[in-house]
C-alpha cells in the first residue's frame, strides 16, 4: 500500500505542475504553489523531486521515452522497413493524444530545461530520429522504398508532418487518434513505397483499404 501511495503522490505531483506549468508558466509557479495544490508538504514534493527543474524534465522524458521504446520495440519486431514504419508512425501520432499536456509544456517551457537534462532529451530524440532514418535506410536497400528518396530529408518531413500535429490536434475534433494515424501512415507510405511495393499484395494490408485522397 505505501508503494501505491507513494506513486500516487509521485503521479499527482507531475498532473498538478502540468496544469499550473500550462497554465502560468514555468517561472510563474512555485513548488510551495505546487504543493499545496496537492495538498502535500514540501518534504513530499523532494522526495520524488530534488527540484523543479527535475519536475520539468520528467515532464519531457515522459513521452519522450514513450516514443523511443515503441520505436525501438518496431525496430526489433518486424523485419520488413515497411511494417516498422507503419508502426514507428502510428505509435509517434498516438503520443499526442496520450502525453498532451506534457507536450504543451514542452513546447511552451523546453528553453528552461538545465543543460544537463538538455543533453539527456537530446540524446533520446536523437535515437528516436536515427531509428526512423535507418528504416529508410532499410527500406532503400532491400527494395520497398524508392532508391531516389533523400534519407536525412525523408526523416525529416516525417518527423515535421507528425510533430506539426501538436499545433492542430484537439482530443474533441472529428477524427480519432487512430483514425489521424491512419491518414498518416497512408499519406507516408504512398509517399516513400515504390510503385512495385504499392501493387504487390503483401504490402495491401499496410495502406488504408480505401484511401483519403483518391476519387
Amino acid at each position: 500500500m505505501e508503494g501505491g501511495f507513494i506513486t500516487d503522490l509521485r503521479n499527482k505531483i507531475i498532473q498538478e505542475a502540468l496544469l499550473m506549468f500550462e497554465k502560468h508558466g514555468y517561472h510563474g509557479v512555485t513548488v510551495n504553489q505546487i504543493v499545496e495544490n496537492v495538498g502535500t508538504s514540501k518534504g513530499g514534493f523532494y522526495h520524488h523531486f530534488t527540484s523543479k527543474d527535475e519536475l520539468l524534465f520528467v515532464i519531457h522524458d515522459t513521452f519522450i521515452t514513450y516514443v523511443l521504446e515503441k520505436a525501438t520495440i518496431a525496430n526489433e519486431t518486424y523485419k520488413s522497413p515497411t511494417k516498422k514504419l507503419q508502426a514507428i508512425i502510428k505509435d509517434f501520432v498516438k503520443v499526442f493524444d496520450l502525453y498532451k499536456p506534457h507536450i504543451s509544456v514542452f513546447y511552451q517551457e523546453n528553453i528552461y530545461l538545465k543543460p544537463e537534462y538538455e543533453i539527456l532529451i537530446k540524446k533520446k530524440r536523437d535515437q528516436f530520429k536515427q531509428i526512423i532514418l535507418r528504416a529508410i535506410r532499410e527500406g532503400k536497400a532491400c527494395g520497398e522504398f524508392r532508391k531516389d528518396l533523400p534519407v536525412e530529408i525523408t526523416g525529416m518531413a516525417i518527423l515535421g508532418m507528425v510533430n506539426w500535429a501538436y499545433k492542430w490536434y484537439k482530443q474533441s475534433g472529428p477524427k480519432s487518434i487512430d483514425e489521424i494515424g491512419d491518414i498518416f501512415v497512408d499519406l507516408i507510405l504512398h509517399a516513400v513505397l515504390t510503385v512495385e511495393s504499392l501493387s504487390e499484395s503483401k504490402y495491401v494490408d499496410q495502406l488504408i483499404e480505401k484511401p483519403f485522397f483518391t476519387n
